[in-house]
């Protein structure tokens, strides 16, 4: 068996090509690959800002599978600004059952640039106790003594329980909606804080193991 990785993601306008994603994603074929990439190949996926909406309008995120979405499922609508926001936002680490958080602790926090018009993520209560004790809540966004906060100027897109991402039941599906990957040497240098969010070395060592 050879395990494989799907990454999901796009930088076009929100949720039109995240709905682009989904629609393509649903074709059988491609469908049936990832259940199997998921199922067969004990495989990883990751999806980041477009593609974390791409994965919960498929149920990747949070039910591992790709099934039919109804209105009591989660999703990400718009902002509670209602505007498009760009900015570093505090995170915190609340779950690493995820293969992908695997070289983090819990509460470790990361400053992660975020840059979308619809990243606000809601979900029914019931479902949402469920995500906290299945530990599917993967990150949060959190104010300057790494509490989650509803304080928009940490949590800017109002997301309930100030969720930034959230895995499938087993952790290998990953949704997040900060972009871990615009971190470099010479980026934010007159901001302190750790801008560096080690999921892609976890996505690796996962496939090392």
């Amino acid at each position: 068996m050879t395990r494989a990785c799907c990454a999901v993601g796009s930088y076009g306008r929100g949720v039109a090509s995240a709905k682009f994603i989904a629609s393509f994603f649903r074709n059988p074929a491609v469908a049936d690959a990832v259940n199997r990439l998921l199922n067969q190949r004990d495989g990883l996926a990751l999806g980041i800002c477009n593609g974390f909406q791409a994965l919960i309008k498929l149920g990747l995120v949070p039910y591992g599978e790709i099934r039919p979405i109804t209105e009591e499922d989660p999703t990400l609508t718009f902002n509670t600004i209602h505007r498009h926001q760009s900015m570093l936002v505090r995170t915190r680490v609340a779950s690493n059952k995820s293969p992908w958080l695997s070289r983090c602790d819990i509460n470790d926090e990361h400053l992660i640039a975020i840059s979308h018009g619809e990243g606000r993520f809601v979900c029914n209560e019931k479902l949402l106790n469920q995500l906290i004790e299945n530990g599917q809540v993967a990150t949060q966004y959190v104010d300057l003594t790494c509490r989650p906060t509803m304080d928009m100027r940490y949590n800017p897109n109002g997301s309930v329980l100030a969720i930034e991402g959230i895995t499938s039941p087993d952790g290998r599906v990953f949704g997040k909606m900060g972009h871990s990957e615009r971190s470099g040497e010479q980026l934010y240098k007159n901001v302190t804080g750790d801008k560096y969010q080690p999921i892609f070395e976890g996505g690796v060592n996962y496939f090392k193991l």
